[in-house]
């Protein structure tokens, strides 16, 4: 690993796109979810390209309603429409993220099949995806 390398955090989130790009580049502050974490500190942003960046998760605030939620697109930059399907009937939890960093490549993530929330280092390869 050289001096260029991004320092890979110990855990991953995974985030669709556009979302993913959105976090790294510090236009999206909140990452909406149906649960809370007791997750703290740096932790890595995984997009359907590979580990893209990473930021600092510092707070989760709710549960919300998604009426709640529209107070606070300019932070989580999400539609109605998409809160209100991602929800269905239950509250909905914001993720409080701040010191973003966009990585200058992603880095290839191996990913086993089925859904996952968190991705953990020894996952991560430090080269660029194929």
């Amino acid at each position: 690993m050289n001096e260029d390398t991004p320092k890979v955090p110990e855990r991953s989130l995974v985030v669709r796109e556009p979302w993913a790009t959105h976090i790294v580049e510090g236009r999206k502050r909140w990452e909406i979810r149906r649960y809370p974490t007791r997750v703290r500190g740096r932790i890595g942003i995984v997009s359907p390209r590979g580990l893209i960046g990473a930021v600092r998760l510092i707070d989760v605030l709710g549960p919300f309603a998604v009426e709640e939620l529209l107070e606070h697109i300019d932070k989580h930059l999400a539609t109605e429409e998409f809160l209100s399907a991602y929800a269905g009937t239950r509250p909905l939890y914001a993720w409080v993220l701040e010191e973003p960093e966009a990585f200058p490549e992603p880095l290839a993530v191996e990913r086993p099949g089925g859904p996952r929330v968190w991705v953990h280092r020894r996952q991560v390869r430090l080269t660029t995806p194929p």
